[in-house]
């Protein structure tokens, strides 16, 4: 009974310690999430701070609220991640205290039967009767050892009382530090939702002065819509001329490599037993080799484009400073009846600001678009465009490096800086930017 009851305590007493490291490194992993979290709200804080300064309400700033309301979102449901595993934390404790009480219970009952158990066998005529009745020396030695044994037993029994009582108060003490810990968690969460709603109030109010603007940002939109059209026809212009031009120098370079092979080739004795037709091995087709892109069948070409493929999720920025005005894809302005379909993201910034290369390639083409310049770089079979651009210090078939300044962030019509990634492979489809781009 000893050594089970004994290991039963070691046994809880350590899972429960285990348990209870588990979660806070959960809660330790929660606690850095949630300060990345709040780092991004201030983010985009500082930069509703800036475009403040503007006389007009823009989407950029839409923008940003937007995102400010995603964060805050996120921000409470970490708070709900860290409650749920102070709460796990508080019903593991519980099931730990019934536990320890049950054994706590069984032991007072086994330690009291000792206990009567030794005043009903107390005197010392009944010790040495026990004793000298036995039948040979042999029985004497261990009878005594059981005498040893049983007094050392109840001792023990004794201990592990006081351990487990002991181990008792401190889960109980445990049980209460993890609900003053949840209170303070609930309060923070309370707290973030106070903000949240005073946040909706205030993306609620920009929203309804923006569509005072609807007429204006549906011409200017539209007028955007145009543009992109254009663009998009141009791009895809660029890009087939780009694969034709490698199709062609693929085509010239697999002549020359057959006229030299035939060149180097000994003409050699016809054997009739060797004519094709007589040897149906020699009719053997062999299979078509898979059809590769033609801007990645150079070595150069797969390098580059499998390095743009393995840094996806990890790309720079175009931008140091910006956001996201319009997203890609089919987007609608909430709260105002505007939509459209943007090839790729355009994004607010500062006039000026310097516009550079999000990965290593070729520039492959500058042209113009509606007074707006564009430079298309080439990276293997992957192509990125940046519009709007003025200062343009590129040229066409220079090679550049990620994060090379290619020109600057040129004006939109409502004064602000602006500028536009499109993200293209070989097949003339656009990519969604930001699915590229590292987190910002």
């Amino acid at each position: 009974m000893l050594k089970p009851a004994f290991s039963f305590i070691f046994l809880l007493f350590f899972s429960a310690a285990a348990f209870s490291q588990q979660p806070a490194q959960s809660r330790s992993e929660l606690e850095k999430e949630r300060a990345d979290i709040q780092k991004q709200i201030e983010d985009v804080k500082q930069s509703l701070n800036e475009t403040k300064r503007n006389k007009k309400e823009t989407l950029g700033q839409l923008g940003l609220l937007q995102r400010k309301l995603r964060l805050r979102e996120a921000a409470i449901r970490n708070i709900n991640e860290q409650v749920n595993l102070i709460q796990s934390d508080m019903n593991q404790s519980w099931r730990d205290i019934l536990n320890l009480r049950r054994e706590l219970d069984t032991l007072k009952i086994q330690y009291e039967e000792s206990v009567v158990y030794a005043y009903k066998n107390r005197s010392n005529y009944d010790l040495l009767n026990f004793i000298f009745s036995a039948t040979n020396f042999n029985d004497v030695i261990k009878r005594i050892a059981y005498l040893r044994s049983y007094r050392a037993y109840r001792e023990e029994r004794a201990q592990n009382i006081i351990r487990t009582q002991a181990l008792l108060q401190s889960k109980i003490a445990g049980l209460k530090v993890k609900r003053e810990e949840k209170d303070v968690v609930l309060k923070k969460q309370n707290k973030e939702k106070e903000v949240l709603e005073d946040e909706k109030k205030e993306k609620d109010q920009f929203v309804a002065n923006l569509r005072s603007r609807e007429r204006e940002l549906q011409k200017d939109l539209a007028a955007k819509q145009r543009q992109d059209n254009k663009l998009q026809a141009a791009l895809r212009v660029a890009i087939n001329r780009e694969i034709r031009l490698a199709r062609e120098k693929e085509a010239n370079e697999e002549k020359k490599r057959l006229t030299d092979a035939k060149a180097n080739i000994k003409p050699a004795n016809v054997n009739p037993a060797n004519n094709s037709a007589n040897n149906p091995s020699s009719n053997t087709v062999t299979a078509p080799a898979k059809k590769t892109s033609a801007l990645a069948s150079t070595p150069d070409g797969m390098i580059i484009s499998a390095n743009f493929e393995k840094n996806r999720g990890r790309l720079p920025w175009p931008v140091e400073a910006g956001n996201v005005s319009i997203p890609f894809g089919q987007y609608t302005i909430p709260g105002i009846n505007v939509k459209g379909n943007s090839p790729g993201i355009t994004i607010e910034t500062r006039v000026g600001i310097p516009v550079k290369a999000i990965f290593d390639g070729e520039i492959s083409s500058i042209f113009n678009i509606e007074g707006a310049s564009v430079v298309l770089i080439r990276h293997g079979k992957y192509f990125s465009s940046y519009t709007n651009l003025t200062a343009v210090n590129v040229s066409r078939g220079e090679s550049v490096k990620a994060g090379q300044v290619i020109g600057k962030a040129g004006e939109n019509a409502d004064g602000n800086g602006e500028t536009q990634l499109i993200i293209m492979n070989d097949e003339n489809r656009n990519l969604n930017p930001e699915q590229w781009l590292r987190r910002r």
